[in-house]
């Protein structure tokens, strides 16, 4: 499966474009991240308990949307762009929205 953020694939032409593809998660995170993400916070740095979360959340979004592409006989997905959301610190959601398509030589 072709993904790319640009508007089209270097050497290709979209020979059908199939229709949105989403890839939609959210992930909670464990009370106990959350101290340590908070000690770190007050100290500084990164806090790469959230870092891991929202690499995992978007790993996830975008393999939903790799699998919702397949379904509809696409073998590119174009455009890709990912939304990011934290709800009030409590969870984060990680959505990847763009065309599935067809190109071709």
């Amino acid at each position: 499966m072709i993904v790319v953020t640009a508007n089209r694939v270097s050497g290709k032409r979209v020979a059908r474009t199939l229709g949105l593809v989403r890839g939609n998660t959210i992930r909670a995170r464990h009370i106990g991240k959350d101290i340590m993400a908070v000690t770190r916070n007050i100290v500084g740095g990164e806090v790469s308990e959230y870092t891991k979360l929202l690499g995992e959340a978007r790993e996830q979004a975008l393999d939903r949307m790799v699998d919702e592409a397949r379904g509809l006989g696409a073998n590119a997905i174009i455009s890709l762009r990912f939304f990011d959301v934290d709800d009030h610190g409590r969870r984060r959601r990680a959505a990847g929205v763009r065309d599935g398509g067809r190109p071709g030589g």
